[in-house]
């Protein structure tokens, strides 16, 4: 016998339908969601969250989702297809980042008082050379769509790769070749790096983390919709 649903519960689907439709009609024409190129993308979003250098939800981020431009996600879902050989698949940190979560990161680093992450994110920087030392500034690549954050995952293992320091770490073991660590940690960050510039990414050699598409769409375009 087929179930007919209460007239109630055909207004909640459509209301659904229609909100989550409307979301995405509010995203620029070239920008999309990632997980709609790659269905089983990891996402561990910390600025949407609490677990980052600022220790609470960053302004403009309403929502754990990856946003990025249509090519940064073609490029993105080739890169995914070809790690499945070594059954691994990628890890997204941060992706599209809007002006105004970047002035609220300014913000936060313009205040001496606080300093609560400190030991986990910066311990042997001081806050007030943040901007200095090229860990923090007034505008960033993130917000023209086309830069991650990102490790890799292994499928196997169920767990991210050990790439000798942690996501958003501010000093020099974040440093794409700092030497201090282990020869399967390096490793791990040189298969990073390649496999990211075989699908047409650049690196930022202060954070194994980052990556940008060579060819990005809106390059110096800084974009302020709200991640949702």
């Amino acid at each position: 016998m087929k179930k007919i649903l209460s007239l109630t519960t055909v207004i909640l689907l459509f209301s659904f339908v229609e909100n989550n439709a409307q979301i995405k009609q509010d995203l620029p024409p070239d920008f999309v969601y990632l997980t709609d190129y790659i269905s089983d993308l990891k996402l561990d979003l910390r600025y949407a969250k609490t677990n980052n250098f600022v220790g609470r939800k960053i302004k403009g981020y309403d929502n754990e989702v990856c946003i990025v431009t249509r090519e940064c996600a073609q490029q993105l879902k080739r890169l995914n297809d070809d790690l499945k050989q070594y059954d691994l698949t990628i890890l997204i940190y941060d992706a599209y980042r809007p002006q105004k979560a970047v002035y609220d990161f300014v913000l936060w680093a313009r205040d001496a008082n606080d300093k609560k992450m400190k030991d986990s994110f910066y311990p042997k920087i001081p806050k007030k050379d943040l901007f200095k030392r090229g860990f923090i500034a007034t505008r960033s690549r993130h917000s023209s769509g086309s830069t991650v954050d990102i490790t890799l995952y292994s499928l196997k293992h169920n767990e991210v790769l050990d790439m000798g320091g942690t996501y958003d770490y501010f000093g020099a073991k974040s440093f794409t070749t700092y030497a201090n660590i282990t020869k399967e940690q390096k490793a791990n960050r040189l298969f990073l790096l390649r496999m990211m510039q075989k699908y047409g990414f650049r690196s930022y050699y202060k954070e194994w983390w980052h990556f940008t598409l060579r060819k990005e769409p809106y390059e110096n375009h800084y974009f302020n919709f709200n991640v949702k």
